[in-house]
């Protein structure tokens, strides 16, 4: 058990969650604000040796060299890699400091905000942002059915939305770092990423946190009259060359201000944001919930 365990900021644990979270450590804190910098996360820290945290903070070494009693962090917001992840896990590792993730939790409610666009925008559902009706993508109303697709990244988020778009009939063809047997034998083409923009209609940006694949000789190769998503937690491209392509005859959907980039694009007409972090919804905060406990009963348990 944790002398003490400290959640820095709010972290989406439910009500029976939090409820077991008592069974974990001698004394508990949870702040119910994000904090605004190094000293302020130190302070909230102070003596304890168990920290959680959400991914709107990050846990830089400045903050954590001011806290020489902490032994584990949970981290309860997605862990991929330690490049892309908001804590200093390099340094947590010089420490000795145990760090863990969660993955794979809110994928289900991703893939249901694409469709959900998808199927507006080919239809012609509801209003432009001038409030005028909307048009179909192509004048008339389309289906999925035949429509050609493109996954950047196929990852757990990407495979479930390659399924969706293969449930509904699309023609799916998808680029990763090599190619998936499981996703072949799908009938989903693996293409070389520039191929892969420049054949299909509609790309699907599936991408780890500050992971950008698309350049200036990218969007050339995407060209025009393309509907772009991106489901990352931040942009997949330079903010430059994407300036220029969705001044085109170009949609681009994020449902992020993190995931869109700069603020100035929300007002654009083909740039389609709710600013809602569309995974987040009651079935992944239970999903969330267990695997962070999960996490921390692993640790006590080799601790033990």
């Amino acid at each position: 058990m944790f002398k003490k365990l400290v959640a820095i900021e709010p972290v989406s644990l439910t009500p029976p969650a939090e409820e077991e979270l008592k069974n974990y450590a001698q004394e508990i804190i949870q702040y119910p604000d994000i904090p605004t910098d190094d000293d302020e996360i130190a302070r909230r820290i102070g003596d304890a040796d168990a920290v959680l945290l959400s991914y709107t903070s990050r846990l830089n070494a400045a903050a954590l060299e001011q806290c020489p009693s902490v032994s584990y962090i949970g981290m309860c917001c997605s862990l991929y890699s330690e490049e892309s992840a908001n804590v200093d896990i390099r340094y947590a590792r010089q420490r000795g400091i145990t760090v863990t993730g969660i993955r794979d939790y809110g994928d289900e409610g991703v893939v249901e905000y694409v469709v959900s666009e998808l199927v507006r925008c080919l239809h012609g559902f509801g209003e432009n942002k001038d409030g005028s009706p909307a048009k179909p993508w192509s004048g008339v109303p389309r289906e999925i059915t035949g429509l050609k697709a493109g996954i950047i990244g196929l990852g757990k988020s990407g495979g479930m939305i390659a399924d969706a778009m293969a449930f509904f009939g699309a023609e799916v063809s998808y680029f990763a770092r090599s190619e998936k047997p499981a996703a072949a034998e799908k009938g989903y083409r693996f293409l070389p990423l520039r191929d892969l923009l420049s054949e299909n209609e509609v790309l699907f940006a599936c991408l780890n946190r500050n992971t950008v694949l698309l350049h200036e000789e990218e969007f050339s190769a995407l060209g025009n009259r393309k509907i772009l998503f991106n489901t990352g937690l931040s942009p997949a491209w330079d903010e430059q060359p994407f300036s220029r392509w969705i001044d085109g005859d170009n949609r681009c959907y994020c449902d992020t201000l993190e995931a869109l980039g700069d603020p100035r694009f929300l007002d654009h007409p083909n740039v389609f944001c709710v600013q809602v972090s569309t995974g987040r919804t009651m079935q992944a905060f239970g999903r969330l919930s267990e695997k962070v406990l999960s996490n921390i009963q692993n640790f006590l348990d080799q601790e033990a």
